[in-house]
């Protein structure tokens, strides 16, 4: 139904409306005497000042007392109704506007209310008999006419629709109302040939309004004649070569045919144009997305974006889908650029700065992720990823001071994601071993632990940090095995393990770890240097030389190295 108008019958009525119905009364009643007449005007309009300042419970008992001092009061009825509406009473709200339109059968208002009331219960009959009335009241109203011939529809009266939007042609002539909603009708009487002619004689009187054409290819293609659409949308084409919508309607009806080729380039047509809605180009670009492993479609969707970016050089949306598209195909250095341009046309979309932010940590470019993530904390102040990652840039420079306040920031600010707890508190623990702060270092690791006990890193980083200091040897044995476990052939983590079990002087098992380690990576000093440490343990010290002279050849430059290597002895 086209309820669109009635949501308003609840407002105030029109004076002549909401005047007192002169003494009236239901068969059978006494008329109000004249006293009584003005007690009810003055409740009445009580009511409608409470209703006013929304006191809906104090209208409503207002227009009850009128109605028991005027069971007649047809203005009252049609106030109470809408009230009972609110309250989610339908049917004593249906009931009451039924004794006001027997009262006041001539009220455009109240018949309005009933029928809103009648296609809300899907009662279609008594709605049919409503309209009836409606045209009585509004006979050159088309509105009327089309809800009539829409509640035929519904009851699938097809036949008795088509006879009254018939004569509402006769009375508005064939406008696009008439047309959409004449085609539903036939198509549903599966007559798409008299749908298809009436789409067509409105192209044939007016050739440049491209919207017949869409309407008819569309038509032919929801019903499988793709060739027939195929024809019309070409005629539109070359009607309005520049319509975004008829190369897009295109692109779909070459795509149904199979011929993929064809429907890319009527895509890339309507890419072009600037007057096609760039939300509606951003959607067809984002489906694309979870055929990214796919070579054409990740083809497909770089070559669309790059477009939209060209055709809309002003639109951040368009350099920020662009950037989401590069990123996605490993373009990681274009993907910074073209979310720096999105930000800078506008800064207000925080997405586009988080990704900024990331790819710039990713490919360790520092110093850019910590201005880029300045710029966005002064307009997203509260963002705990943005100070995590900031935070993060400063510890990887060595910059611990700096660092720790961003990553108080990110802890203060998280409370739902434990991941993101997880990691802040982890980098916490870092920043707090670079300030030589073990205390709060390991409390920061242990907090850590309690959101993601099974964070690899964060194991490995505690343990080896223990093991350096030479506490808890046991305790980060537990935590770098199973790091380990975990995160099985890290060298870096087998070093950390063979380290801890040759502080505990269990120097074969230790040798054996540290083996592995140099097997997935040989050329690392300290674990070449660590190897010597614990051969010469093992009493072999030529070993024990050899490798301390080849972990200063790879760079190693612990300060007590050349002492082993001049001394031929172990020194800590």
């Amino acid at each position: 139904m086209r309820s669109r108008y009635w949501g308003i019958v609840s407002l105030l009525l029109p004076l002549a409306a909401t005047a007192q119905s002169g003494g009236s009364a239901l068969p059978g009643r006494t008329p109000v005497n004249a006293t009584d007449s003005i007690v009810v005007q003055q409740m009445y309009f009580e009511g409608m000042r409470k209703k006013t300042i929304e006191d809906l419970k104090g209208a409503g008992d207002m227009f009850a007392r009128v109605l028991q001092l005027d069971a007649g009061n047809d203005a009252a009825m049609y106030q109470l109704s809408g009230l009972k509406k609110l309250q989610n009473d339908p049917t004593s709200a249906r009931e009451l506007l039924e004794k006001a339109v027997s009262i006041k059968p001539d009220n455009e208002w109240y018949w309005l209310a009933l029928a809103d009331s009648y296609e809300k219960s899907n009662d279609m009959p008594r709605l049919q008999r409503v309209l009836d009335e409606l045209l009585r009241l509004g006979p050159g109203k088309p509105d009327y006419y089309f809800d009539k011939a829409n509640a035929y529809y519904v009851e699938q009266k097809y036949n008795d629709a088509l006879a009254v939007y018939d004569k509402l042609e006769q009375m508005t002539g064939l406008t696009d109302d008439l047309v959409a909603n004449r085609q539903k009708v036939y198509l549903k009487l599966g007559n798409i040939d008299k749908a298809a002619s009436e789409l067509q004689g409105l192209i044939d009187r007016n050739p440049d309004q491209i919207r017949y054409y869409l309407l008819l290819g569309e038509i032919y293609n929801s019903n499988k004649f793709p060739d027939k659409a195929l024809s019309i949308l070409l005629k539109g084409e070359k009607a309005r070569p520049d319509n975004g919508m008829v190369h897009l309607a295109l692109a779909e009806t070459y795509r149904s045919k199979n011929e993929i080729e064809a429907s890319f380039k009527q895509l890339e047509l309507a890419f072009a144009s600037p007057d096609l809605d760039i939300d509606q180009k951003v959607r067809i670009v984002l489906g694309y997305m979870p055929r990214m492993g796919d070579p054409n479609a990740k083809a497909s969707a770089l070559r669309l974006s790059r477009i939209l970016t060209t055709v809309h050089p002003n639109e951040a949306k368009a350099f920020a889908i662009y950037g989401d598209i590069l990123a996605q195909s490993g373009n990681y250095k274009e993907a910074r650029e073209a979310y720096k341009r999105s930000v800078q046309i506008n800064g207000e979309i925080y997405q586009v700065h988080e990704q900024l932010v990331r790819l710039e940590l990713a490919d360790n470019a520092l110093d850019e992720a910590i201005k880029d993530g300045d710029n966005a904390l002064s307009l997203f102040p509260n963002q705990a990823w943005m100070n995590y990652m900031v935070g993060v840039a400063y510890l990887q420079k060595r910059e611990a001071p700096k660092a720790l306040s961003y990553l108080k920031n990110t802890v203060a600010l998280q409370f739902d994601d434990k991941d993101l707890s997880a990691q802040a508190y982890a980098a916490l623990g870092d920043c707090y071993h670079e300030l030589k702060d073990n205390g709060r270092s390991d409390e920061a690791y242990t907090r850590s632990l309690t959101f993601n006990p099974d964070n690899a890193y964060t194991l490995n980083n505690y343990a080896y940090y223990l093991s350096i200091r030479g506490e808890e040897l046991e305790k980060a044995a537990v935590m770098s095995k199973h790091s380990i476990d975990l995160q099985p052939n890290t060298a870096s983590f087998e070093d950390t393990y063979a380290w801890i079990l040759f502080r505990q002087k269990k120097y074969a098992e230790a040798k054996e770890w540290m083996e592995k380690a140099l097997v997935h990576n040989k050329d690392k000093a300290t674990q070449v240097e660590h190897y010597g440490d614990i051969l010469f343990h093992l009493g072999d010290t030529e070993a024990a030389l050899q490798n301390w002279k080849k972990a200063k050849q790879l760079g190693a430059a612990s300060p007590l190295l050349d002492r082993k290597i001049n001394e031929k002895k172990y020194f800590e």
